[in-house]
């Protein structure tokens, strides 16, 4: 019997789009004003979807609060209030799209996590843009 429990978090971040290899004119004709020279920002809700078999001494799939505190240390104290292409060694030189920062946060977390439990990450760049990894 498999269940899955999930933790939303949020953080807010500023980021470029910006591809180096290209010139500023593509650059401006692929990303528009998300390559902003200036940076622009997101309030992401982040939600980490943990899969797995319930312990049958604690009822937990995964302790939450263990959950919570994984996210805090390794994903929220790295980017929240931070310039992601500027303050992060993950994005010196990945771009950070929505689908880039989900997969590096899928990594970070599943360097820490038993690997029998599956793990999805949903982010919420906007209300209405969404990513997920793995995909479905």
């Amino acid at each position: 019997m498999k269940v899955a429990v999930i933790r939303k978090e949020h953080f807010n971040a500023a980021h470029r789009l910006h591809n180096p290899d290209w010139t500023a004119e593509k650059n401006r004709d692929v990303f528009g004003k998300c390559n902003n020279p200036h940076y622009h920002g997101h309030n992401y809700e982040l939600l980490v979807k943990l899969t797995g078999e319930p312990d049958p001494e604690t009822g937990y799939v995964f302790d939450m609060k263990v959950l919570s505190d994984l996210i805090k240390e390794n994903v929220l104290d790295k980017f929240d209030h931070r310039n992601l292409n500027l303050d992060t060694d993950e994005f010196k030189s990945v771009n950070p799209t929505a689908e880039n920062i989900a997969v590096v946060i899928w990594n970070i977390l599943r360097e820490k996590i038993d690997p029998q439990y599956d793990i999805k990450i949903t982010l919420y760049e906007t209300e209405r843009n969404i990513v997920e990894y793995p995909a479905s």
